[in-house]
């Protein structure tokens, strides 16, 4: 008796779930070990190490005709080389019957390449020359054609060879120009932020199946006790997960894309200065013309390991000239829109008594820091520096009285006096810069993965509002708190790319028996 309820609860359960709502995406199915989709899809072949003269370049093929591909470049008459072992080899027109150059040539039959299909890599020398006849060679081929851009890596992402976070990682991990931005992207490409979000879309796969399974068979008492306080108890542990997961201040997207800092303060006061000390090159025209600089002047730096852009801007002063007030506008704009203010002060200008000299600094920072939104700014220590330049003029006993007592002043924020035309104090300050900037982004190698992309945490926050969807209708209507979970779960497929009802039918029945 005992099977026969559970089989005909599950042709009950498949035809109520597959009617009242369709599947989110349709699973891949595979034929001889190749996706569905790729099966019939064109070759397509690409340049993969990039343009430019190099000593070996790496073309790369992918799709049915790859095999076709190596024979007739590397005129093999009979069998394909061993997978994944280089073959030296002519690589040869074949329709012009012409030898194009002598290099290295590897088959990766699917499904045990990047993409899941048959490829094929000619590694060849790195001439322009070289590299054109090759690819105008396999453009000859039929079947074949050149790749799109990303097209290899959509390819392994529809062979469920890469997650969607993890094709995303590739992509950091191609443009990282600093050394926390490769580890970053290297730890996400691992798929370590994908197993995070597939344990919660697992998790909430579980809690929509049992919700389910309440609502369809709750009146003929084939459910188990406690069910739904199961499901109450998870909701609100993954609820909690996911908003402390996305109150981590940014680090992980400011890490991804750069901290802004900039450089903000007085006219006359050494930004520029500063600015081309920082880049080591004359990246602002200085002078000492007051209000030189009208424009935000930018560039990229590397500090100590973190992606930073510094940005110069105009003094912060009132002027009757209308370009200068643009500039002064969208400097303005800029330290809203800042991760880290250099407040730049003329030291020479500072009252020789310690006490007067940070009044004036106190309230030179609320000049520089104020906004319409908050007259009154605090100064936090990781998002703001008072450099104070030009310290070659001031005596040795002043500057080292003003240095030892500004730093007691608790009402400030952290204090570094430079000087841009001796470098005195620069590595004391890009001591500091640096450590205000690890702080910003974080270690991307310790804790838990953080949100690299704008994108996860605006699905992120759509899944918390879907659960808290069920919570608000738990014991009022219970099938608009199964569609919070639902939308909950739809949520994060869109981060992973991957969830299916299929695997929500799965799980009613692995999980517990609704025939009991």
């Amino acid at each position: 008796m005992f099977p026969f309820i559970c089989r005909g609860i599950w042709r009950s359960a498949v035809h109520t779930l597959r009617i009242r709502r369709p599947p989110l995406c349709k699973p891949l199915s595979t034929c001889d070990g190749v996706p569905a989709g790729l099966a019939d899809a064109d070759t397509i072949f690409a340049l993969s190490s990039g343009h430019g003269r190099c000593g070996v370049a790496v073309v790369r093929v992918s799709g049915p005709e790859s095999a076709t591909a190596l024979r007739r470049m590397a005129g093999l008459t009979h069998s394909l080389p061993p997978p994944r072992t280089a073959l030296l080899r002519s690589i040869t027109d074949a329709q012009a019957k012409e030898v194009l150059d002598r290099g290295l040539v590897l088959w990766f039959p699917a499904p045990h390449s990047f993409t899941g299909e048959d490829s094929v890599e000619f590694h060849i020398h790195g001439g322009p020359a070289v590299i054109t006849a090759v690819l105008q060679a396999l453009g000859s081929v039929p079947g074949m054609r050149p790749a799109e851009a990303g097209e290899f890596t959509r390819r392994a992402f529809q062979a469920g060879k890469l997650g969607l976070t993890e094709v995303e990682g590739l992509g950091d991990l191609i443009h990282a120009e600093t050394e926390a931005q490769r580890r970053q992207a290297l730890r996400q490409m691992s798929g370590e932020l994908g197993r995070l979000y597939q344990d919660w879309s697992h998790k909430l796969k579980r809690c929509l199946a049992h919700v389910e399974a309440f609502i369809d068979f709750s009146e003929d008492e084939l459910i188990e006790d406690g069910v739904l306080n199961q499901v109450d108890r998870s909701v609100c542990n993954l609820q909690a997960e996911m908003e402390r997961h996305l109150k981590d201040e940014r680090k992980g997207e400011r890490l991804r894309s750069g901290v802004q800092v900039v450089i903000a303060g007085a006219t006359n006061a050494g930004k520029s200065s500063l600015l081309n000390t920082l880049c080591q090159r004359p990246a602002a025209i200085v002078s000492p013309i007051a209000g030189t600089t009208r424009d935000v002047v930018e560039t990229a730096l590397d500090i100590g390991g973190f992606p930073v852009l510094l940005s110069d801007t105009a003094g912060l002063r009132d002027s009757s000239d209308l370009v200068e007030r643009e500039g002064v506008r969208r400097a303005r704009e800029r330290v809203e829109q800042a991760d880290l203010t250099l407040v730049v002060v003329d030291s020479a200008h500072l009252p020789t008594d310690a006490q007067q000299a940070a009044a004036f600094l106190q309230g030179h920072l609320r000049s520089v820091l104020a906004t319409e939104e908050q007259p009154e700014p605090v100064f936090p220590a990781d998002r703001c520096l008072l450099v104070l330049n030009k310290t070659d003029l001031l005596p040795d006993d002043q500057r080292q009285k003003l240095d030892r007592e500004l730093r007691q002043v608790s009402e400030l924020p952290p204090v570094c006096l430079i000087s841009c035309h001796t470098d005195e104090g620069l590595q004391d300050f890009l001591t500091v810069l640096h450590s205000n900037v690890k702080t910003l982004c974080g270690d991307p190698l310790s804790g838990a993965p953080t949100l690299t992309q704008a994108r996860h945490r605006a699905h992120l926050q759509q899944c918390v509002a879907a659960l808290a969807q069920y919570q608000r209708y738990r014991d009022t209507d219970l099938a608009l708190a199964a569609e919070g979970v639902r939308l909950a779960l739809t949520s994060l497929g869109r981060i992973t790319g991957r969830v299916g009802a299929e695997e929500i039918l799965d799980i009613i029945f692995k999980d517990f028996c609704i025939g009991k």
